[in-house]
């Protein structure tokens, strides 16, 4: 492998990738391994994953300003379900250093040049329809247990809900309801992500791949579920500040559980060669918009128009 390896696809899968069984040993090497690359690689992550808590502090700010406070729960119960469109460029800084590549940190965004680009737009979309449906059960049930009259803080907020039936009621189906969906994520998406930037294969076999990993473990999958849900809560009571650790270590030991229950591909992935640049010219506009324009190779020659 060279140092400008992107993501090279390898050939296309003929089956089903192979599942591993994992032991809680092998989970918790992966949070270790995971803690390391945290360790190893702590402004790449930084980077990353600050922008998270930023976006939570507005959408508070935004919950507070438009008297939504019913929904800060589901909101902040909801970052679970798009956790892994998050850590993605995180899976892929680990990737990188596994094979002994720059992990600078620009690196994370190699993803956008992926093959399997169009795959993980799909599986993305996925989550972030189910994270819009999560929060728009949340607040129907809020509206049909309590009507459409809001509480006027988050003192008052807690105390209805803590201290009448219908809040109670609205604990239990609305943390049930959440359940489902929580499982729902963890079944199709705990190994997807890692597995589209490692192999040549679509959004159908990676969903597939991630169920029968969860089928074959499922015990320690569980388990992780549990980890990740532990792991943002402490994040969010942290005043959101505790995303830019949690998100980071939990995504660097997914790639490392990836590692651990899908067996490895031995076949040889093929060099990356980037496409030469292309140029246009200023004076040519408005039709370089039209005409082949003139491409430029690695060592900054033109190789005439295409």
């Amino acid at each position: 492998m060279t140092e400008t390896d992107i993501i090279a696809p390898m050939p296309p899968a003929k089956e089903l990738p192979a599942i591993e069984r994992i032991t809680m040993q092998d989970l918790f090497d992966a949070l270790r391994k995971g803690l390391d690359d945290f360790r190893v690689m702590p402004t790449h992550v930084v980077f990353l994953c600050l922008i998270y808590p930023i976006i939570g502090l507005l959408l508070g700010r935004m919950a507070f300003g438009y008297n939504v406070i019913p929904l800060l729960y589901p909101l902040a119960a909801g970052f679970a379900l798009v956790g892994p469109i998050a850590a993605i460029g995180l899976y892929e800084l680990s990737r990188r250093r596994e094979l002994g590549l720059d992990t600078s940190w620009r690196h994370a965004f190699d993803v956008f040049r992926s093959p399997s680009l169009p795959s993980i737009a799909l599986l993305g979309g996925l989550l972030l329809v189910t994270f819009i449906v999560w929060v728009a059960i949340a607040h129907h049930l809020f509206v049909r247990t309590f009507g459409y009259s809001e509480p006027t803080s988050i003192a008052a907020f807690i105390s209805q809900i803590l201290t009448t039936s219908e809040g109670h009621y609205l604990i239990i189906v609305g943390n049930l309801v959440g359940f489902i969906l929580a499982v729902f994520v963890l079944e199709i998406g705990v190994i997807s992500f890692p597995l589209l930037l490692d192999r040549n294969v679509g959004a159908a076999v990676a969903m597939a791949t991630s169920v029968r990993a969860v089928t074959y473990n499922p015990v320690v999958m569980a388990a992780w579920g549990v980890i990740v849900a532990v792991g943002l809560a402490v994040g969010f009571l942290f005043a959101l500040v505790g995303l830019a650790v949690i998100v980071p270590i939990l995504g660097h030991a997914t790639w490392h559980l990836y590692r651990k229950v899908v067996a490895p591909d031995l076949s040889p992935r093929p060099e990356y060669r980037p496409r030469p640049r292309t140029i246009r010219y200023g004076a040519q506009f408005p039709s370089s918009l039209f005409l082949p324009s003139v491409r430029e190779s690695e060592d900054g020659d033109t190789t005439g128009r295409q």
